[in-house]
């Protein structure tokens, strides 16, 4: 195949109810989607930017900006349309990891569906369905968060996460504790609002036996994590200190964490995901794929990633109502609180042509 060029697609998508983190809130998704075009057919990517760099340092126009002026010139020199050279020729490049993860995806969409095979086969996929988990935003009133909680419950969400910051950790979390019980698998996830002087608060959280605290420090304090790993009982799991396979070996030797949380366009890419997933079954630390408010495009990459073997944790990928009243691919269904992984070749979905007509575009041939 010989690559033609790369589309660059944006649009937005209401969320179905506002989604707060330590962050900040979002409304609706801004969606940048990347099609690869070949002289046999095409592939798709999506990319997790956000509008503004509040969970990572790339945002949406940023992202454009570096896609259309070097990453995709970058790439009209590649021999052939093989995703394992994307990397490389993007290298000298620093940083942009989720612009790069995009156009890693798109080309290795296309090269998947010519050779009519499927993400999770590529990926070595060893399930054909996995147990599905619902991030929790933070809320109002503890009442309205075990309604919501209960909500999902009643859905079949095998794994309850919820957002926490300071002066919403301890009570909300024993209110849900004590609503739905011990049995229920119950995460955090605090997205770097804390620091190291706020241990003793997060110590508070052990009673509550929660599969693991996510993220509680700044992404660069590895070290601060590994205290705080030895100050508290809870397991640590990073999430936005892993930008690669050489990160994630780095925070297990010194300790600062027990499980990893790997976003494959926090890392670069699904090819980057898989290595993280490799080094860290070879160290017995669980992994578990987290979610960015990706639309079924994203979605089916990260069902095919969450069907390896070490990802023994229920991730966030939710059902597409969990966000959208209309996802731009056929809906993505929760079915006794597991969702099937895509066999067709490549992603194994698309966009709904529709669904893209008032998006804006821009073509850029390499």
């Amino acid at each position: 195949m010989k690559l033609e060029g790369f589309e660059l697609i944006t649009t937005a998508l209401p969320l179905v109810s506002p989604f707060r983190t330590s962050f900040g809130v979002e409304t609706e998704r801004d969606v940048l989607l990347v099609r690869a075009v070949t002289d046999e057919g095409e592939g798709w990517g999506e990319c997790v930017t956000m509008q503004d760099p509040l969970y990572s340092s790339e945002y949406l126009e940023g992202t454009l900006d570096v896609l259309r002026r070097y990453l995709v010139p970058a790439l009209g020199g590649l021999p052939a349309v093989e995703a394992h050279r994307v990397a490389p020729a993007l290298a000298r490049f620093c940083g942009h990891r989720m612009a790069k993860a995009v156009l890693e995806t798109a080309v290795l969409d296309a090269e998947l569906r010519h050779r009519g095979v499927s993400f999770g086969r590529e990926l070595g996929a060893v399930h054909d369905s996995v147990p599905c988990g619902v991030s929790v935003g933070i809320m109002d009133s503890v009442p309205e968060l075990l309604d919501a909680v209960a909500g999902y419950l009643e859905q079949g969400y095998a794994r309850i996460k919820l957002k926490i910051e300071p002066g919403w950790d301890v009570e909300p979390v024993r209110a849900v504790r004590e609503r739905f019980g011990d049995d229920l698998l119950l995460q955090v996830d605090a997205n770097t609002a804390y620091t190291l002087k706020d241990s003793g608060q997060l110590a508070r959280l052990d009673p509550f036996d929660l599969l693991l605290i996510e993220q509680p420090l700044p992404e660069e304090d590895i070290r601060g994590h590994a205290e705080l790993q030895r100050r508290i009982a809870t397991p640590v799991c990073l999430d936005e200190s892993i930008v690669s396979a050489r990160a994630a070996a780095d925070a297990i030797s010194l300790g600062a964490c027990q499980v990893v949380n790997v976003k494959p366009g926090r890392v670069g890419g699904y090819l980057e995901a898989r290595r993280i997933h490799d080094v860290c079954a070879a160290h017995d630390v669980p992994v578990w794929c987290g979610g960015m408010l990706e639309t079924g495009i994203g979605r089916a990459a990260n069902l095919a990633l969450a069907a390896l073997p070490n990802f023994t944790l229920p991730g966030d990928t939710s059902a597409s109502s969990r966000y959208f009243h209309q996802d731009l691919t056929p809906p993505f269904e929760l079915v006794d609180g597991r969702m099937a992984v895509p066999t067709s070749p490549g992603l194994g979905v698309e966009p709904i042509a529709e669904l893209l007509a008032d998006a804006r575009r821009e073509w850029i041939a390499v």
